[in-house]
């Protein structure tokens, strides 16, 4: 897109142009706040099993993990064991947490991420990133598979695999995702919410400001591939040694 493709127009026709466009923009804002609150709707499951992680504090079950908070928020981050580091596109995602943890707190939300790769390895990748948001090992656990983000040889059938509630092809052992937990006084822990696939964006926050601009995401059709995302330390013109959020360095 240049300004010798693109339409140039008045200004009067650019405010008449905008006005149609917001009247867009206000129908999509109205239907995502009537999403919202069918989403708080949803029906929760009592969750039977209180998944033990590897965590920096040693052994933590999931109802611990909660930081004297009722709700968690957990990224589904894809880092398998054997890994040399963590998805590029989790990564991307996990940009946007520190900066939001605090807000999310004073919401009564607690943030953790989750992979099975095991902790040592996470930690290792946690500092060249320089992240601070807490990390926990499932390597020991059926979580991941129980909440359909890492996939056993045996969960494919004719190459598929249960993925976003519905059996498709997904050439990986790991998959992005998020999940929200809620804990009442007692201490039971609830299922309330899961999104996957696309869902996730909701996360990356890059995403909605690059949404503005007139090159947008600049990703073909309908793949969403994301590559021109990298590591935030392994962009072309990335500093040595920088970190984000003003961590560990590498």
């Amino acid at each position: 897109m240049t300004a010798t493709t693109h339409p140039i127009v008045s200004r009067d026709r650019w405010i008449a142009d905008r006005k149609a466009l917001l009247a867009q923009e206000k129908e999509l804002t109205q239907a995502q706040d009537r999403l919202a609150e069918a989403r708080r709707a949803l029906p929760w499951v009592r969750l039977h099993t209180d998944y033990v992680f590897d965590t920096v504090d040693g052994p933590r079950a999931l109802s611990d993990l909660f930081q004297g908070r009722r709700q968690l928020l957990v990224q589904h981050f894809m880092f398998g064991p054997g890994w040399e580091q963590g998805c590029k596109s989790c990564s991307f995602m996990a940009d946007h947490l520190d900066g939001m943890a605090l807000h999310l707190a004073h919401r009564d939300i607690a943030l953790l991420v989750v992979s099975r790769a095991p902790l040592a390895d996470l930690q290792r990748f946690r500092a060249r990133m320089g992240w601070q948001f807490p990390w926990a090992s499932s390597n020991g656990n059926d979580f991941n598979r129980d909440f359909h983000v890492s996939f056993a040889p045996e969960d494919r059938q004719d190459g598929e695999v249960y993925y976003n509630f519905h059996l498709t092809p997904f050439p990986q052992t790991e998959a992005p995702g998020i999940s929200i937990f809620y804990k009442d006084d007692a201490g039971d822990v609830f299922h309330t919410y899961s999104t996957f696939g696309r869902g996730v964006e909701v996360m990356m926050g890059t995403y909605g400001l690059v949404d503005l601009t007139p090159k947008g995401r600049d990703e073909a059709g309908l793949s969403y591939t994301m590559e021109w995302v990298r590591h935030h330390d392994r962009y072309e013109d990335t500093p040595a040694g920088a970190a984000c959020c003003g961590g560990a360095k590498a």
